[in-house]
C-alpha cells in the first residue's frame, strides 16, 4: 500500500463526511407528518418494479382499488401507475433510480413497491445502488415496519427497523484502500436515532403494547450501536407505562426460536443492517417472506412493498403469472392502514387470513399445479365481499 492511496482513501472519507453531515442537517427540517385525511386528493403510485414485480404489485393495485372503489370514483383517490424501475432501465442510465422515475414518486403520497433486483459481483449489470435503498433516502422513509403475527404460536411482533443510516447509508460509498484492503461504514445520526425510537414508542402506546425491545451490538459496535442504543433508553423515559429491555442480536436471534421466551417480544427498534436480517427470520414463523409485508414510512411520503425479490427465475421459466401476491397484499392492509382507512385495511387483513390460513379454498404454488395471482385476486375480493355482507 502507498501513501497515495492512504491519501486517497481520506480523501473519499472526508467527501462522506460531510454528505453525511448535510444529510445529519436536512432530516431535521421535516417536523410533521402528512394528513391524509385533509388531502383533497390522494395519489397512490403503483411502481411494478421487475421480475415478477409488477404481476403481484398490479394485482394488488386492483384488489386495492376494489376497496377504494367510492373513493376513486369520486376522483377522491387517484392511482398512478410508474414505469422504468425495470434493472434494465436502472443499468441504462446507471443509476438505481433514473430521474425522471424519482421525480414521479414525488408527486405521489403513498406508492405501492413491487420487487426490483440488485445487481451482485459477476452480475451482467452494472454496480449500482439498490432501487430500495435509493427510494429510502431520497424520499427519507426512516422507518420500515414489519409485522409478525402467528396467533396458535402466541406471536406477535412489531419490528421498527431504522431504514436510512446504519450499514446501508453508505452501502455502496466504501472505500477500496487497495487490493489487501477495503472498508466500510456504518453511520448514526441523533435525529436518525430519535425519530425511529419515538416512532415505536408512540406505536407501543397507541396500541397497548407493554414492552420495547431495542436491539443493537453496543458491546462490539460501540460508536453507532452504541448511540443507537442510549438515544432510545432516553426516549423510552418519556414512555414510563412501556417496559424497555435492550438485547443484542446474536442473542435476540436465537431467542426468537425459543418458545418460553419469544412470546415476552412485542416491539421491536433496530439498526438498519439488523433489522433486514431477522424480519426475514421472523417471517419465517408465518410462512415465509412470501406472506409478509413491509411499510417504509417517513414525514412526508410512504412506501409498500413485499420484503421477497423479484424472483427473475420465475421470469425466465414462464412462471411468472404464477406468483404469490400474498406478501403486497399484506403490505396493501398496511397501506389502508396508513391513509386512514382502516375499515377496508381491516377487511383485507381478515380475508386474507381466511384465503390463507382457514379456508383455503384455492392456493398459491407458484407453478401450474395451484392458482395463478390473478385467480388468488379474485379469490381473497370475493371473500372480502362475503365479510362485508355479514
Amino acid at each position: 500500500m502507498t501513501e497515495q492511496m492512504i491519501t486517497d482513501a481520506v480523501a473519499k472519507f472526508e467527501k462522506l463526511v460531510r454528505a453525511q453531515q448535510q444529510r445529519a442537517e436536512a432530516i431535521k427540517s421535516d417536523k410533521d407528518f402528512v394528513d391524509y385525511k385533509s388531502l383533497d386528493k390522494l395519489i397512490i403510485g403503483v411502481c411494478g418494479g421487475d421480475g415478477i414485480g409488477p404481476v403481484i404489485t398490479n394485482e394488488s393495485a386492483r384488489v386495492l382499488e376494489f376497496l377504494l372503489k367510492s373513493e376513486v370514483d369520486a376522483g377522491k383517490i387517484v392511482f398512478k401507475t410508474i414505469d422504468g424501475l425495470t434493472i434494465e432501465n436502472r443499468a441504462a442510465v446507471g443509476k438505481a433510480i433514473p430521474d425522471d422515475v424519482m421525480a414521479e414518486l414525488k408527486q405521489c403520497h403513498v406508492i405501492l413497491k413491487g420487487p426490483t433486483t440488485t445487481p451482485r459481483a459477476g452480475d451482467q449489470w452494472p454496480n449500482i445502488e439498490s432501487a430500495n435503498v435509493a427510494m429510502r433516502k431520497g424520499l427519507d422513509l426512516f422507518a420500515n415496519l414489519r409485522p409478525v403475527r402467528v396467533p396458535e404460536k402466541g406471536i406477535d411482533w412489531t419490528f421498527f427497523r431504522e431504514n436510512t443510516e446504519g450499514g446501508y447509508a453508505v452501502g455502496s460509498s466504501g472505500v477500496v484502500v487497495s487490493d489487501d484492503l477495503s472498508i466500510d461504514f456504518t453511520v448514526a445520526t441523533t435525529e436518525g436515532c430519535e425519530r425511529i425510537a419515538r416512532l415505536a414508542y408512540e406505536y407501543a402506546r397507541k396500541n397497548k403494547k407493554e414492552r420495547v425491545s431495542i436491539i443493537t451490538k453496543a458491546n462490539i459496535i460501540k460508536a453507532t450501536d452504541g448511540k443507537f442504543l442510549k438515544l432510545c433508553q432516553n426516549i423510552g423515559k418519556e414512555y414510563p407505562e412501556i417496559i424497555t429491555d435492550d438485547w443484542y442480536i446474536d442473542i435476540t436471534s436465537a431467542k426468537l426460536i425459543d418458545e418460553k421466551r419469544r412470546t415476552d417480544f412485542k416491539v421491536f427498534v433496530l439498526p438498519n443492517l439488523y433489522g433486514d436480517i431477522i424480519t426475514d427470520e421472523a417471517a419465517e414463523f408465518q410462512g415465509g417472506v412470501g406472506t409478509a409485508g413491509s411499510a417504509n414510512i417517513g414525514k412526508r411520503y410512504a412506501m409498500f412493498e413485499a420484503i421477497h425479490g423479484s424472483a427473475p427465475r420465475m421470469v425466465a421459466e414462464g412462471r411468472d403469472k404464477y406468483a404469490d401476491p400474498c406478501s403486497m397484499l399484506r403490505a396493501t392492509v398496511m397501506l389502508l392502514s396508513h391513509i386512514g382507512r382502516q375499515e377496508q385495511a381491516d377487511l383485507l387483513e381478515q380475508a386474507l387470513d381466511t384465503c390463507m390460513f382457514k379456508e383455503k379454498r384455492i392456493s398459491i404454488t407458484g407453478r401450474d399445479n395451484g392458482c395463478t395471482c390473478q385467480e388468488f385476486g379474485d379469490y381473497v375480493m370475493e371473500t372480502v365481499e362475503k365479510l362485508a355482507s355479514k
